[in-house]
């Protein structure tokens, strides 16, 4: 039997089992318009046909095999769906799988919702864009399949914006329909201050070993009894925002920085390593936990590498990349190599602060633009994550009148 026929075979048997039920309803979408994903979750009667499969009683070598191969000849999605698939069929091709699939850092691929919170690509960014809904305010975050801006793209993750007597929450999440932080798909929030020059990016999970837990008013609801045990431990600071204040407008576009607490400074120097989360951990029975793709038994340490002892010795700060006044065109322009089309005071790039020694300070980190009219791009790499750079492209949104 070939190689090629074993395949498809498998293809076929998987085909089988999506077409009676192998989707998802909780948020790592492969459809951007429906917003579905892939569900390891499996009924019962899908688990006793697996394991009665051939499939499931493979020789560990060919079964290797045969993953690596899918997992090499699929590059994006919605191609690179299958081998999600793969990892949901039951536990042997999920360990596997597990082992196969690289983090973005290396493969500059993203496969599991896991991914949205490790560090992207060191050598070329993802490029990725934002829809605005003015009318439920909400964001929604794709990952683009092509070069084109008009392309559906491959659904990430979303956020819904609620405004509040004294600041303005954005939550963020894995489903579009739950953006709660009661849901399970709940993964962190970005809180702004009053005047909305200042924000802060919280991890509903520890973000490295050690990350201290923020004593905020909302966190300590956490743990009384007027909240539901599905509410997320609780939240973890992982960078803060500053706009500087402009109230005369004397010193042209706005001026940001951001102080990315989870990362230490070191993490761009060459060989430099940042936190890189490989699970989902898990604060209640209700949380991703009740998904066996995401179970471990692994301890927090375990789940988390890269540990931030040298934190101490400074963390990564981001700034915008200053602007040049085109004498032509009147206005602030900068080299945005074709992704932004739309002038907008929104528009940035950040790179590595002066502050930072030995960085590249050329090089940027992430890039967030306007394509039209609720249409913006988001290009971003190492060392940061689509989930931090998503939420530092959310403080762009509020209305800054003392920053304008």
């Amino acid at each position: 039997m070939s190689f090629k026929s074993i395949i498809q075979d498998m293809r076929d048997e998987l085909g089988s089992i999506s077409r009676k039920g192998f989707e998802v309803k909780l948020g790592y979408g492969l459809r951007s318009r429906s917003h579905r994903v892939v569900h390891d979750a499996l009924s019962p009667p899908l688990v006793d046909a697996l394991s009665q499969s051939c499939w499931a009683n493979m020789p560990p070598e060919l079964l290797r095999d045969v993953l690596i191969r899918i997992e090499e000849t699929v590059d994006s999605w919605p191609l690179r769906k299958d081998v999600a698939a793969c990892a949901g069929v039951c536990r042997s091709w999920r360990d596997i799988m597990k082992e196969i699939v690289k983090t973005p850092e290396v493969s500059g691929k993203l496969t599991f919702p896991i991914s949205l919170k490790q560090p992207g690509p060191r050598d070329s960014p993802l490029q990725c864009f934002i829809r605005r809904n003015r009318n439920t305010q909400t964001y929604h975050l794709y990952l683009g399949l092509t070069q084109a801006l008009a392309d559906d793209g491959k659904f990430l993750l979303a956020a819904r914006k609620c405004r509040r007597p004294t600041c303005t929450d954005y939550l963020i999440s894995f489903n579009t329909d739950d953006m709660s932080r009661g849901s399970g798909t709940y993964i962190g929030k970005l809180r702004s201050n009053f005047l909305g020059t200042k924000f802060t990016v919280y991890d509903a999970q520890p973000p490295h070993a050690g990350a201290m837990i923020s004593r905020s008013h909302s966190s300590r609801r956490v743990g009384s009894k007027q909240v539901s045990p599905k509410v997320p431990a609780g939240n973890y600071p992982v960078a803060h925002i500053a706009y500087e204040l402009n109230v005369l407008g004397s010193r042209g576009p706005r001026r940001m920085h951001c102080v990315m607490d989870s990362i230490p400074a070191s993490a761009i120097e060459p060989g430099g390593v940042a936190p890189t989360q490989t699970e989902f951990l898990h604060n209640s029975p209700d949380s991703f936990s009740s998904l066996p793709f995401f179970r471990s038994k692994s301890s927090l340490r375990e789940n988390l590498s890269g540990s931030l002892s040298n934190l101490k010795e400074g963390n990564l700060i981001l700034k915008n990349k200053n602007p040049r006044w085109h004498e032509q065109l009147q206005c602030w322009c900068l080299n945005f190599r074709g992704r932004v089309t739309v002038a907008s005071v929104k528009n940035f790039q950040l790179v590595a602060s002066e502050e930072n020694a030995s960085a590249d300070h050329e090089k940027v980190i992430l890039q967030f633009g306007k394509v039209g009219k609720d249409l913006f791009t988001m290009d971003y790499c190492y060392p940061i994550s689509a989930f931090q750079a998503f939420a530092i492209c959310l403080s762009s949104f509020d209305t800054k009148i003392a920053c304008e």
